[in-house]
């Protein structure tokens, strides 16, 4: 690994680690109050929601309509291992992300292998109806608590998990989408059949990003369903996959950085106005009209924020500048 890459991983944990510090410090001082701590923890599970749908919709170009579906059975699969092993909560909750991870990414090989087969519009349909077929299930299921959900789940989820489990979804999905398997999925977007002619297994690479997606959506469930405490399948509609594809859209889809700057909007916003709470679908309805509209790819495009970048162009132009001091000036004729 080049030193400079590695300069750059530390530099970024610096800076992950120091944002954490002062937020803790924010919260043990009473600055930030147990209510907007609760704001923070879902705004970050939103952004691992966010991020892991733009890997699919995004990147790979694939309209997915029930990320809320992968959600929820890693809620349910998380909640259901908890509520029934008799385990230190600190061994426990980290074996009920994983479980929830691995069950929500054989749910995705189950819907991909004959889903990511077809093109266009087909896969969108396949993964609406795979939502709501997933929420009829839980209705009737006495395991899941049918319709009235599960209760006394225990709330393990602390600002510390949700915090350091986004870090490491937008760490993971930025890292896949730089290597060889990340360019094979966007060549995949910009044109499926020319990716397929130079030798891409279009399949395989729409298969593992699908997959990914749906092991961190399931994850972000985990979280949530330890947050909340209690989960109903009416929760995980096709409404809720609607709030995470406008996240997707408003921020830019391809934008890691948009995702997460479109996730703390959607998320501080709701709060803002919560007198006309009733009136939120149809915000979003218009939000998407109108990007669609004006701005049809998104706030930032598929722009995103680099601080390797800005440091090495501020490095640039002081090397600019000190050069043209150093430069003998021109004797005049």
């Amino acid at each position: 690994m080049k030193k400079k890459t590695m300069f750059a991983y530390l530099r970024n944990l610096i800076l992950v680690v120091g944002l954490y510090a002062i937020l803790m410090v924010l919260m043990d001082t009473g600055v930030i109050d147990r209510y907007y701590a609760g704001i923070l923890t879902m705004m970050f599970i939103n952004i691992i929601m966010a991020v892991s749908l733009n890997l699919t919709t995004g990147y790979l170009g694939q309209l997915v309509l029930g990320h809320a579906g992968f959600m929820s059975v890693g809620a349910y699969a998380a909640a259901i291992f908890t509520m029934n092993v008799d385990l230190p909560a600190a061994v426990s909750f980290p074996l009920a992300l994983l479980v929830a991870g691995a069950v929500s990414a054989v749910v995705g090989i189950i819907i991909g292998i004959p889903a990511l087969h077809l093109r266009g519009d087909y896969l969108a349909i396949i993964t609406l109806g795979f939502g709501e077929i997933i929420r009829v299930i839980f209705l009737n299921l006495d395991i899941t608590g049918g319709a009235l959900g599960l209760r006394g789940i225990p709330n393990m989820t602390t600002f510390a998990w949700v915090y350091f489990v986004a870090a490491a979804t937008i760490f993971i999905v930025n890292t896949f989408v730089k290597s060889r398997h990340g360019r094979a999925v966007i060549a995949i977007r910009e044109d499926e059949i020319a990716a397929e002619a130079t030798g891409i297994n279009t399949t395989y690479y729409k298969m593992m990003a699908f997959v990914l997606a749906a092991a961190i959506a399931g994850i972000g469930g985990g979280l949530y369903a330890h947050h909340i405490g209690i989960i109903n399948p009416t929760k995980f509609d096709f409404n809720y996959s609607i709030e995470f594809l406008v996240m997707v859209v408003l921020g830019g889809m391809g934008s890691t950085t948009g995702s997460i700057l479109a996730a703390v909007v959607l998320t501080i916003l709701p709060e803002a106005l919560r007198e006309f709470s009733d009136y939120r679908m149809l915000l979003y309805s218009i939000i998407l009209i109108v990007m669609m509209l004006f701005k049809p790819n998104g706030l930032l495009g598929r722009y995103e924020f680099s601080l390797t970048k800005i440091i090495d162009r501020f490095k640039n132009k002081q090397k600019g500048g000190s050069k043209k001091e150093t430069e003998p000036a021109k004797e005049e004729v």
